[in-house]
């Protein structure tokens, strides 16, 4: 997932929340004076009609959804129909803008052109009720066959968080802005922009079968995972990055402060602030910015192994030894790199998007925020 932690809610996960009781009326104040938010469809490919909007996810430690009039309400197992799944969309206007309403809530406002997504409420373990999400990347998903995309967001006292994400699939183009205290906008491809990232990909061996026909574009982390990745595609520049750090210093800078490491006992080690130790990471760890590379929310390894995590990613670590490397210039330049994020940043108006999970790093993720925020934009854009 994104770095905008809490955010979102995860794809094809069990999302739970309290199994306590409560009414739609409880809700509805935020609805109303939640953030105007204003839907144009400007794909060229779709009609209103055959575009369904879902706004999912949670507030506090319940599971909520907004419903068709514009009310937050909970994710109950009465939702769900005779099929099973529940019919949460959201229908266009039949011409021109749709205009609804954020309430105070984090989670994912999902797109469907032409058919509508499945959504499953269910009672977890802990009996709890939660939401299964679609899940684009898993062939055996209701979902797979839909083409669908999302953006994140959080909404709550401090104003408007939110970004288009890739961290998990490309498929539909969309941008999002904010008015507020500035005017903010992300996500816009340049033209040809998806036909483009498509073809670049398609046409990398190691990353062709990520290209799901022009449906979708499946993110490496997940390819590897359903066995359309290389298991070890980085392992050589990991083993190489060990190498050189056992002879010099990697020297990481965070808000916390100036870290030093080193590779000793196979483990590349950290001095500054606070010791910081990392185990060398398999490629899944740097795909996903996880196992060996998890960042806990401390202040202190979250921030190192962040940085880290965009290095490998970027393939910047062997050319600079002292990070976060902030130029773009510098990025995604070895033959071994993250070409899925390097073709989607390529296209790109502003060069900002969300590749990986540390994408943020040095601002270079498409993710904008607003603490006076007044009116939020989502638009489809042409194909």
């Amino acid at each position: 997932m994104t770095s905008m932690a809490g955010a979102a809610v995860a794809g094809a996960a069990l999302v739970s929340a309290a199994p306590r009781a409560f009414a739609d009326t409880d809700l509805a104040p935020d609805a109303a004076h939640g953030l105007p938010l204003t839907v144009d469809n400007n794909s060229g490919e779709f009609a209103n009609r055959s575009v369904h909007l879902y706004i999912v996810g949670s507030k506090g430690d319940r599971q909520v959804r907004v419903t068709r009039r514009g009310t937050l309400a909970p994710v109950k197992l009465s939702d769900n129909h005779a099929d099973g799944y529940t019919d949460y969309a959201i229908p266009l206007a039949a011409r021109g803008r749709t205009r609804l309403r954020l309430p105070l809530m984090s989670g994912r406002i999902y797109v469907a052109l032409g058919h509508k997504l499945k959504f499953k409420a269910v009672r977890g373990a802990d009996g709890r009720i939660g939401l299964q999400q679609p899940a684009g990347w898993v062939e055996t998903d209701p979902n797979y066959p839909v083409l669908h995309d999302f953006v994140e967001f959080t909404h709550d006292a401090s104003g408007m968080h939110c970004n288009t994400t890739m961290v998990d699939m490309f498929s539909v183009p969309m941008t999002i802005r904010l008015n507020g205290a500035k005017d903010h906008s992300t996500g816009k491809l340049r033209e040809g922009g998806r036909a483009r990232v498509f073809h670049a990909l398609r046409n990398n061996h190691d990353f062709s079968r990520l290209v799901v026909g022009d449906r979708r574009i499946i993110a490496p982390s997940h390819g590897l995972d359903a066995g359309r990745f290389p298991q070890h595609y980085f392992d050589h520049y990991v083993d190489q990055v060990w190498h050189t750090y056992q002879h010099k210093n990697l020297v990481v800078r965070t808000n916390a402060g100036t870290f030093t490491g080193r590779v000793r006992n196979h483990r590349l080690t950290f001095t500054g602030p606070a010791s910081v130790s990392f185990a060398k990471p398999s490629t899944r760890d740097v795909l996903f910015c996880d196992g060996a590379l998890a960042a806990p929310n401390d202040g202190i390894t979250g921030p190192v192994a962040a940085v880290l995590g965009a290095g490998f990613n970027r393939s910047t670590l062997l050319s600079h030894h002292k990070q976060p490397t902030t130029r773009a210039a510098a990025f995604y330049g070895p033959a071994v790199t993250n070409h899925y994020a390097k073709a989607i940043h390529a296209a790109t108006t502003n060069g900002k998007a969300y590749g990986f999970a540390f994408d943020d790093v040095a601002q270079w993720a498409s993710y904008i925020e607003d603490g006076r925020s007044r009116h939020m934009h989502l638009t489809l854009t042409p194909f």
